[in-house]
């Protein structure tokens, strides 16, 4: 018995044997793959089937929290204390998503108007419509029963595309599928929409199907504005490797597309089809982003000892967060550029997508699936994956006690302690960019061309280094 012809054996990655977390949790299922053991002998396909199926147990936890707001309702602060709002049912609430999607697309007064990019407003505008008549509790508690199974859908589609482009590899699937940010964040909002369609462009983009990862892009970008980061980041290694024409291929297709989505939305709705941004350019400093220390409610009671800065107006963060995204291009042209090994198209996308992360208006608990994927596309350790997600665990916690704290002081979070959360996970997200970047770094290619140890390689290939940049 032989692994399949397309996957050559010494290209098979088995994390049991060479993570040491994943060893100790392969006990439950048996120990490791014995040393004689053959990899991946019934090809990638079934280890993929596997964890689609696993993806079910975050997915249940990630309801199971959700439990006291499913049964009584989604009202503060109770919804705070027991951890379990959701974006989803407050914006059917809050929206007139009820009113469906005919509503959105011809515009006026009584159009639903959530505040999100066009994809993302047409699917919530769409789904709200299924929702039947009732109290308000009971049509609250349907749109979100309609989104956790759409979430639980999306997440295992990206766990199988995740898998796709690691056909060497698909165990590294296994963090997406099993990742406890998976469990805290899926059902807080529709973000996975823009995951699962990044993800599926990166499987394109890894097969050398450029027009379908240009059109997988464009959508994932009309969803959320991430994905750009990752079609950037394509254009900078293409650059690299003298492959622009490919590049372009991919930008062009993304381009149409997220235009044509506008279009759609625009042409009905312009203010539905801009809403998103414009509330963004206004917005003060939201929750997560290390901006929002100044917006804090000052407490001395329990509190540790921390001065908070004075609160930073809407157009200067506006300023910060473009400015951050301006980093994060230059950070990933170097890393692209500058390395002795050509990185792949996942390290770099995840470093710039951090530090955009980090610097932004807002850093949302949701957000963190954003990176999800590209940390098992990456190749991280679980270890390395455990501590952001602790992190991303006790920031979880302490925002929405924070929050239940502002209408019930003596039970919730201090401002400090709140504080206190947030550094920790930025200096969890900041864990996951060094090292990948020390990843990017040291790893060795294993065989003769450097684009050969990037599973996503695709059209890049073989290719060698066309354009390499020293600084110093």
């Amino acid at each position: 018995m032989a692994v399949s012809p397309a996957i050559p054996p010494d290209r098979v990655v088995v994390p049991s044997r060479d993570d040491p977390i994943a060893r100790a949790a392969s006990e439950v299922a048996g120990g490791p793959l014995g040393r004689y053991a053959v990899p991946l002998v019934r090809g990638w396909r079934r280890l993929a089937v596997g964890l689609v199926a696993a993806s079910a147990v975050p997915m249940a936890l990630g309801v199971a929290l959700r439990g006291h707001c499913i049964e009584s309702g989604w009202s503060s602060p109770d919804q705070f204390f027991h951890m379990c709002y959701s974006d989803l049912p407050t914006a059917f609430e809050g929206q007139n998503l009820g009113a469906g999607i005919s509503a959105f697309l011809a515009g006026g007064i009584e159009a639903p108007t959530p505040a999100q990019p066009p994809l993302t407003a047409l699917l919530l505008a769409l789904t709200g419509g299924w929702v039947s008549d009732g109290s308000a509790v009971t049509r609250a508690r349907l749109f979100f029963g309609i989104w956790a199974i759409l979430i639980a859908l999306l997440l295992a589609l990206t766990v199988w595309w995740t898998a796709s482009s690691v056909r060497g590899k698909p165990l590294r699937s296994a963090h997406v599928a099993l990742s406890p940010v998976v469990a805290l964040t899926a059902v807080v909002s529709a973000d996975i929409v823009a995951v699962a369609l990044a993800a599926a462009a990166l499987a394109a983009w890894g097969r050398a199907r450029l027009l379908s990862a240009g059109v997988l892009l464009g959508l994932a970008i009309s969803a959320r504005s991430y994905p750009v980061l990752i079609l950037v980041a394509i254009v900078l290694v293409a650059a690299r490797a003298g492959r622009l024409r490919a590049a372009g291929v991919v930008a062009g297709a993304a381009v149409a597309t997220a235009a044509a989505i506008l279009a759609v939305v625009w042409m009905g709705n312009p203010d539905g089809a801009l809403r998103g941004y414009a509330e963004w350019a206004g917005a003060d400093a939201g929750f997560g982003s290390p901006w929002v220390f100044g917006q804090l409610t000052p407490s001395t009671d329990g509190a540790i000892g921390l001065r908070l800065p004075d609160p930073i107006s809407p157009p200067v963060l506006t300023l910060l967060a473009v400015t951050g995204w301006i980093v994060a291009v230059l950070v990933g042209a170097w890393l692209a550029g500058g390395g002795e090994r050509r990185p792949g198209v996942a390290e770099v996308s995840l470093v710039m997508i951090a530090i955009v992360l980090v610097t932004g208006k807002s850093f949302p608990v949701q957000a963190s699936l954003w990176l999800v994927p590209l940390v098992a596309l990456v190749g991280l350790r679980w270890r390395d994956h455990l501590i952001w997600a602790s992190a991303e665990a006790l920031h979880f916690g302490g925002v929405w006690l924070y929050l239940a704290g502002t209408s019930t002081p003596d039970r919730g979070l201090p401002s400090g302690w709140y504080a206190l959360t947030l550094v920790v996970r930025l200096a969890g997200v900041g864990w996951l960019v060094v090292q990948t970047w020390r990843m990017a770094r040291d790893r060795l290619p294993q065989l003769a061309s450097p684009a050969e140890s990037d599973p996503l390689a695709g059209p890049l290939a073989n290719a060698p280094d066309a354009l390499i940049v020293r600084v110093g």
